[in-house]
């Protein structure tokens, strides 16, 4: 049996436009390659984690926000237990590689 070793996803709320998604992870714990069909913005409420795309690398700590552009592939590395929220449009979806 496998063990999932990936970031909980939890959907919070659901507006006219726009929901929220809690990702919840330990340390070492990676969410694979994937993408937002539109942008979504990432609240980092506790811990700390790396958000890897082609070209650029960001280090995200607790009180940070961060904007993910539409459809930019990227990975998210959880270096200390993550608590944070991901807001975006309601028709937006989460493609995994």
């Amino acid at each position: 049996m496998e063990v999932l070793n990936t970031p909980k996803l939890t959907h919070l709320a659901l507006g006219k436009t726009i929901k929220v998604i809690k990702v919840e992870g330990l340390t070492g714990m990676k969410m694979p390659a994937h993408h937002s069909t539109q942008e979504a913005v990432i609240v980092v409420q506790i811990g700390e984690a790396l958000l890897q795309m082609k070209d650029e690398e960001h280090l995200l700590k607790a009180g940070d926000c961060f904007v993910v552009p539409a459809k930019k592939e990227h990975t998210l590395t959880i270096l200390n237990d993550l608590e944070a929220l991901a807001i975006m449009a309601v028709e937006s979806e989460i493609n995994f590689k």
